[in-house]
């Protein structure tokens, strides 16, 4: 029968605008200020009775809120603006302390039924809604520290190599190394070595009382390329961690000489990126300290897990954490979890070398976190927070050597899989060169500010007004068909964009007009084709089925052309760029359906199957 839609065929274009209306649905639903706590290790569990004591910190401090659970990645409390979200993020700190980490976010109140089946609205960029903004300090010092560390292990391998007699190597409170000689000799024969070998030192000899000793100091143009090193080292970590985070157009950039910029837009677990983002995590392979060596080389540690005895293990590192090229958490074959590590080619020569002479020795992994303290201080007469920078080592695993070992191995001895899956993405996403503190949090507003969105907003909506007010005037009945195909199509590209978590920025906005425009001008072509035929004297049924037939040829051609368009951009572009391709090309793909099939369908309904003498289709018939 002409104009009619077989029954499947009408059940699935109903099928999925209804689908495309539930997944839709969960943007009408703004997000909560709120305030996220969770465990500053993966191990700290949070309860009903941590709520409590949080919840009565809030009460004390007359810090309103409405809405407080336990979920399974913390804590979320709930306030009604930004100013009340950082004074529970400060009360809430000063009542749990460092055990926890609380952070500032924005919670969905999407309902159940909806997120149970996935739905959840779609992401906005940091243009259109804002978000978290961390700003990072990496500890110069700590950098240069580091690396003289390093020079030490490195100065002791090429004076036992060269048969240089020597006593000690330590690292001096005021930055320096001091070499200790067994003679004037000696140290003759360390200077030359040493001047020939590290450039980069600036070497003093010094004698007291009847010692020999050789002060190394780094130069100038080595201490500002370490410093230089560290803050792109730890951009591109940071980065790197952003990324496994799953953040949608994040921003990372750095500002000033030692401090980076960190703008996370929509996070939904912002005390989680907290931990990950400011863990300064790090591993050192020693061996265990053999029962008769001087206690002047070796160190004690004590194990991460209750119970074990403190443990001897020698101060020279064999590698770090840093000579890891892959990290994957998974578990051993008693179901215990279990880091599974592959070293770059230097660390694995490394491991081998010393390995193949130590068998039946035990080889220690040290866990190594750079973390702070709170503490409260009077200035003025104001009650003033201040975060003292501390270093926690712990053995997480002493186990004997059984073979050389080689570029791959496994990390035993952990707090569970959250802990495994944590120190699997810290060592996959690099090394920090340098600890890094948090020196300043908050949620921050739109980037284009509120008043230019509002603007924004309002001439889509005057926009979109008037094409729904020039369809209807010139299509009349067919010019409804298309208003209501049009509002069809934004609840199915939002739907999609929710479901795909697409990341909509202005940009993204601008394809969402176009599409529109796009949507209208093919009802448009289809309509006009219509009015041709009817004028032509064609009867209302045939011009009907022409019109469409007719028209799609030319409506496919337009926006298969434009399609592509957008597919290269979403292949070759960044940021903005890609998101405005992305809902670009969803628009196309939609308009196309909801264009054609959608308003084919609702004709259908409207004038299919029976004799009609005339088509409510405006002017010119």
């Amino acid at each position: 029968m002409l104009n009619k839609y077989p029954l499947w065929k009408n059940l699935l274009i109903v099928f999925t605008l209804v689908v495309g209306g539930i997944y839709a649905a969960p943007n009408l639903y703004p997000d909560d200020y709120a305030v996220q706590v969770s465990g500053a290790s993966t191990a700290t569990t949070l309860t009903q009775r941590t709520l409590d004591k949080a919840l009565k910190g809030l009460d004390q401090a007359n810090v309103a809120y409405h809405g407080a659970e336990v979920l399974e990645k913390g804590l979320l409390i709930r306030v009604a603006s930004s100013e009340e979200q950082l004074r529970a993020k400060a009360s809430i700190t000063r009542t749990l302390g460092d055990d926890y980490v609380t952070a500032l976010n924005l919670a969905a109140t999407t309902p159940d039924w909806l997120t149970s089946i996935g739905a959840g609205p779609m992401k906005l960029g940091l243009d259109l809604r804002g978000g978290v903004h961390f700003l990072m300090e990496v500890d110069m010092g700590a950098a240069v520290a580091q690396r003289m560390d390093v020079y030490v292990s490195e100065i002791k391998t090429r004076l036992r190599s060269e048969r240089v007699r020597y006593r000690s190597v330590t690292h001096a409170a005021d930055g320096s190394l001091k070499i200790k000689f067994t003679s004037l000799e000696a140290r003759d024969q360390g200077h030359s070595l040493l001047r020939k070998e590290f450039k980069e030192f600036a070497l003093a000899d010094t004698d007291a009382q009847g010692e020999f000793f050789l002060t190394v100091n780094l130069a100038e143009t080595k201490v500002a390329e370490i410093e230089a090193y560290a803050i792109k080292q730890n951009l591109t970590t940071i980065r790197n961690r952003v990324n496994e985070l799953g953040v949608a157009e994040p921003l990372v950039q750095r500002q000033g000489p030692n401090r980076i910029v960190i703008q996370l837009p929509g996070v939904q677990d912002t005390a989680a990126a907290k931990r990950i983002l400011g863990k300064t995590a790090n591993l050192e392979f020693r061996l265990e300290a053999a029962p008769d060596a001087p206690r002047s080389s070796l160190e004690t540690y004590e194990f991460r897990e209750a119970g074990r005895r403190p443990a001897d293990i020698e101060k020279d590192v064999i590698i770090t954490g840093s000579a890891v090229s892959n990290a994957q958490a998974n578990f051993d074959e008693n179901g215990q979890p279990q880091v599974s590590i592959t070293l770059d080619s230097s660390g694995g020569k490394l491991m081998n070398r010393v390995t193949r002479n130590a068998i039946k020795r035990r080889m220690a992994v040290l866990f190594i976190e750079h973390k702070t303290r709170t503490r409260y201080e009077k200035v003025d007469g104001v009650e003033v927070e201040k975060r003292i920078p501390y270093v926690e080592k712990k053995i997480i695993s002493l186990a004997t050597i059984q073979s050389a070992l080689g570029n791959s191995f496994r990390i035993t001895g952990l707090d569970g899989a959250g802990e495994s899956t944590e120190l699997a993405l810290l060592l996959r996403a690099g090394a920090l060169a340098a600890p890094i503190y948090f020196v300043e949090e908050r949620t921050i507003g739109p980037s284009l500010g509120q008043q230019n969105i509002d603007l924004g907003v309002t001439s889509v909506k005057i926009g979109l007004a008037m094409v729904l007010l020039f369809m209807l005037v010139f299509y009349k009945t067919f010019g409804i068909v298309a208003n209501v195909a049009l509002v069809l199509n934004l609840a199915l590209l939002t739907a999609a964009m929710s479901m795909l978590s697409a990341t909509l920025t202005l940009p993204g906005i601008a394809g969402i007009v176009l599409t529109v425009g796009m949507a209208v001008d093919a009802n448009v072509l289809i309509f006009s084709r219509i009015k041709e035929e009817l004028r032509n004297g064609m009867p209302p049924q045939l011009a009907i089925n022409a019109g469409y037939d007719r028209a799609f040829s030319t409506i496919f051609d337009a926006n298969i052309t434009t399609l592509l368009v957008a597919v290269i951009l979403f292949a070759v572009g960044t940021g903005p760029v890609k998101g405005f391709a992305v809902t670009l090309s969803l628009g196309i793909i939609f308009s196309m359906f909801t264009a054609i099939v959608v308003t084919r369908a609702l004709v259908n309904a409207i004038y299919g199957g029976r004799k009609i003498n005339k088509l409510s289709i405006g002017w010119g018939v």
